[in-house]
């Protein structure tokens, strides 16, 4: 006589149900079995997320309550549907296309930190002749009041890459302008009618000031005008209109106008009057679409130092995950209870207007990488709102690109991107597994990246690791946007220091607990198919039927099956 196991109907149910599942779940062959410390482990050192989440949808996801600062002002990305320059994007792909392809972008990223590296090497032998974003300003005077508040931050394609824009509202009665908003740049500058020269075209009325009760040019005989030119090291320049500036870009865009004084309102409550600003009458280059620029610097003429008795020399900003998400641009204070972690200032001799940091340490996947300290005593790292790659030295770079191949060796490779050599097809996956970066920086602060911050996707068949070498020894390291995603960025210029906030304007950080999918050599595991949570609910039940079955039969008559043969 057969056992009852082999002729019960609900065992084969349940053993068909398991072998249904090895198959289903994306047809990977037998899975391994891991244990709860090494899945603990790994929830710890890798972002466990789906591949769909490293890329914008169609629709536009505002900040969730209680995300951004009171008063906040939202940054959203220019190429997003939460921008309203994608009007034109009405599809309901889930995966939006940038309207700007992304060589352009990094290739205009690329030209940004070689005029970054020129500008800061100005004059040496190692310089090297950059035609990137990193402007040069050359003003003729006068110093421009600055806004206050949160602004909303979109980005765009003004400076050459990936960066973000705010809406302020300029003059009397305001008139509303997308300003790209910079940590590389000091002068703020709009484009102003009448277009002496040139205007480029841009998505807002060009700025009138005959319009305007509140605006007033900046005369050569002011403080002001001199002043901008002493702390610039630009001789100043003067016209029958009054003191005259011209900042100019590497890669051959400029602005060039009158020094002027305007209101500027960032929010209702924030308005600030004798903004000193550029005017623009003749402007060129790769503005498209915004209206100017809003230098956050560290020079007196930057809106920082404007707004000093205002702000007190405080912004944050926090840059979401993906286009169609809403990040924040916040001026003044931030709350002591918030789990801000402060890195001290550093000093760049070349210059003292950008931001930088010291960077002592890289890790991955939970592991320090064998980097001498030498490495990283001999540079610094700016940190910048516009540069979108974050950019180290080949003696850094190489150890983490190496140890990043070898975490992602079970995903197949694709051909290299740009400046971006290590990517992967990750085109067959639903979700992926990739290995968790930690910056670390003076006084002991460390940073984890979001898995946005990792890796950049140009597709599905090209996702690569978001860093990239520098050309020359001498060549200063820069943290760019893409790391900094879904991080609250604290700029305290009063205090020498700045903070970071992870997970601040959503991320994939969500994605990172309660969810895997380990790669291995006999095959894959994944943890957070909505299937396989579906098939273990019906063999639990299945389970459970077995059970009550065989409780019932332990008090009833046996069937022998075999008299029905």
């Amino acid at each position: 006589m057969a056992s009852a196991n082999s002729s019960n109907p609900f065992f084969f149910a349940f053993i068909s149900l398991v072998c249904f599942f090895f198959f289903f779940v994306e047809n990977k062959p037998f899975v391994s079995a891991i244990t709860r410390k090494e899945y603990s482990e790994l929830q710890h050192t890798h972002h466990h997320i789906p591949l769909s989440s490293l890329f914008p949808s169609s629709s536009c996801s505002s900040l969730p309550p209680g995300r951004s600062r009171k008063g906040s002002l939202e940054v959203v990305h220019k190429h997003g549907p939460c921008s309203k320059l994608m009007k034109q994007h009405t599809s309901s792909s889930v995966k939006a296309p940038l309207t700007v392809p992304h060589s352009e972008i990094l290739g205009q990223d690329k030209a940004r930190v070689r005029a970054i590296q020129s500008k800061l090497w100005e004059g040496q032998s190692e310089a090297r002749e950059g035609d990137g974003r990193s402007a040069t300003s050359e003003v003729s005077g006068q110093v421009a009041a600055p806004a206050e508040a949160p602004l909303p931050a979109r980005s765009g394609k003004i400076l050459g890459s990936g960066d973000y824009f705010v809406r302020v509202g300029l003059g009397t009665p305001a008139r509303e302008l997308s300003l790209i908003f910079d940590t590389g740049s000091d002068l703020t500058w709009t484009q102003c009618l009448p277009c002496d020269g040139s205007c480029y075209t841009q998505n807002d009325t060009i700025f009138d000031p005959s319009h305007s009760s509140s605006y007033s040019n900046i005369p050569c005989s002011s403080s002001q005008c001199s002043q901008l030119s002493s702390a610039t090291g630009i001789e100043q320049k003067c016209s029958a209109d009054g003191c005259l500036y011209h900042t100019k870009y590497a890669d051959g865009s400029s602005s060039t106008g009158n020094l002027a004084n305007e209101t500027l309102t960032i929010t209702q409550t924030h308005v600030v009057d004798n903004f000193l600003f550029g005017c623009g009458h003749d402007n060129k280059g790769l503005f498209n679409g915004t209206a100017g620029l809003l230098g956050l610097g560290r020079n007196p003429i930057s809106f920082v130092q404007q707004t000093s008795d205002m702000f007190h020399r405080i912004f944050s900003y926090c840059i979401p995950s993906t286009a169609s998400e809403v990040g924040y641009l916040t001026f003044g204070g931030v709350p002591a209870s918030d789990n801000i972690i402060y890195t001290p200032f550093s000093s760049i001799p070349q210059s003292s207007s950008v931001y930088a940091l010291d960077l002592t340490g890289i890790s991955l996947a939970g592991a320090s990488l064998s980097i001498p300290s030498s490495v990283f005593s001999s540079f610094r790292v700016l940190i910048d709102s516009g540069t979108v790659l974050t950019w180290l030295p080949q003696a850094a770079y190489g150890p983490l690109r190496d140890a990043f191949r070898n975490a992602m060796s079970k995903y197949p490779m694709a051909g290299s991107f740009a400046e971006l050599d290590t990517c992967y097809d990750l085109s067959g996956y639903e979700t992926v597994v990739i290995p968790k970066v930690t910056l670390s920086f003076g006084g002991g602060v460390n940073v984890n990246l979001d898995a946005s911050g990792v890796v950049y996707v140009v597709s599905e068949t090209q996702v690569c690791l978001a860093f990239a070498t520098n050309e020359h020894l001498v060549d200063i390291a820069i943290l760019g946007n893409v790391q900094q995603k879904t991080i609250e960025v604290v700029y305290d210029v009063g205090g020498g220091r700045i903070g970071f906030r992870s997970a601040s304007c959503g991320g994939n950080s969500r994605f990172s607990t309660g969810s895997a999918n380990l790669n291995n050599s006999t095959g894959s595991a994944n943890l957070n198919h909505p299937n396989l949570i579906w098939m273990i609910a019906a063999i639990l039940s299945l389970n459970s039927q077995i059970t009550t079955l065989r409780l019932s039969t332990s008090q009833s008559p046996q069937i022998n099956y075999n008299d029905y043969d």
